[in-house]
């Protein structure tokens, strides 16, 4: 799946869905209405479209994500760093170390994933 595209109130249902999988329809509806205050209607067309757009899929009333957690934090990622930084990975860091210092072992972990991904 090339474009992934989730919205706020679709990635909290989403997590639900991560953690709970695979889960009933019916469970899944009663989830929803603690954690999101949604009403059966709401989640089923939730589940509808999402389905629609091959993101989860619905079979014998047992929903299963068909889309990664990961998959979805790399676009939402993406379409951040494209979106603020104009592209920029490097804007990204610099903005983001500006405002946290790191601690050593951080520095050190994230010089080992650079070099595993140059």
């Amino acid at each position: 799946m090339d474009e992934i595209k989730i919205f706020d109130a679709e990635l909290r249902f989403m997590n639900i869905i991560w953690k709970n999988e695979p889960i009933k329809s019916t469970e899944l509806v009663s989830i929803a209405n603690e954690d999101l205050g949604w009403k059966k209607s709401t989640t089923y067309t939730v589940i509808r479209r999402l389905c629609e757009r091959g993101i989860i899929k619905n079979k014998n009333t047992r929903i299963q994500s068909l889309v990664k957690r990961e998959q979805v934090m790399q676009h939402e990622t993406q379409e951040h760093i494209e979106k603020i930084y104009s592209g920029s990975l490097k804007l990204f860091f610099t903005t983001f170390l500006k405002r946290k210092k790191l601690s050593k072992d951080e520095v050190e972990e994230l010089r080992k994933i650079v070099d595993e991904n140059s």
